[in-house]
């Protein structure tokens, strides 16, 4: 099952500043209750040549995209020809989709709403709540369009559908802070930690102020991030270091 994800989010908008990306932080949020996670992020603009390009890049990656932004009919709306493209299929008019945006505007859908009917061969629908005008799957790549009102409730179809998850995996996280040691001293008590508990996820994050400390600690499901960081509190212990603990996650 996988449990990592990439996130593209699309759109000249976030490149020059006039939007800010609010898609990152829910999906980290949504994949986490899931024991999920995101594996990479990356922003990408309009311009079709460059996001044929990215979209050919992200196929290298043996993980789910979720993709956001673009899908819409306006002139600077590319993913669906640019998707197309990435994958090598032909972009044509989808009849389910077709279907979906005549039922719900019927004259008024012709003659440009039914552009969004047009998805690259093989497309599988995402229903869309809120204006019926689906999005699209193609190979692992899920498209959504750039709106959290719609998009969001569709990432949690598509979760379900594709990647649903039995029992309780949500992803915990448990941390302390390090004193008198600097990061670079604690390098090797961090690998063997790794080593010990594959399971658990470490991390560590330096911060400088008075005084200097390093946070230490594991992400991951409940009883793996519970071992490691039992680990983690001996080792210290056994080396007579200080620290002292964060709230758990």
């Amino acid at each position: 099952m996988h449990t990592r994800f990439g996130v593209l989010v699309i759109g000249d908008e976030m490149l020059c500043g006039k939007r800010l990306d609010k898609h990152l932080a829910h999906v980290i949020e949504t994949l986490g209750a899931r024991g999920m996670a995101v594996g990479w992020y990356r922003l990408a603009g309009d311009e079709r040549r460059s996001l044929c390009e990215t979209l050919r890049q992200t196929q290298e990656n043996n993980e789910p995209v979720l993709c956001f932004g673009g899908i819409g009919a306006t002139p600077d709306d590319n993913t669906r020809q640019a998707a197309a493209q990435a994958f090598g299929r032909p972009l044509e008019v989808h009849a389910g989709a077709l279907a979906l945006i005549e039922a719900q505007f019927g004259d008024a859908a012709h003659p440009n709403r039914i552009r969004m009917a047009e998805l690259p061969q093989d497309a599988l629908l995402i229903p869309n709540p809120v204006n019926r005008i689906p999005g699209f799957t193609l190979y692992e790549h899920h498209f959504f369009p750039g709106f959290p009102n719609m998009a969001w409730p569709m990432l949690e179809w598509v979760l379900e559908r594709y990647y649903p998850v039995t029992g309780s995996r949500a992803t915990h996280e448990r941390s302390l802070r390090v004193f008198g040691a600097p990061e670079s001293e604690l390098l090797g008590l961090m690998e063997a930690l790794t080593r010990e508990f594959p399971a658990a996820r470490l991390f560590s994050l330096p911060h400088f102020g008075e005084p200097d400390n390093v946070e230490i600690g594991f992400r991951g499901e409940q009883v793996a991030v519970d071992a490691a960081f039992a680990g983690l509190v001996a080792a210290l212990t056994q080396r007579r270091l200080l620290f002292e603990f964060e709230v758990a996650a």
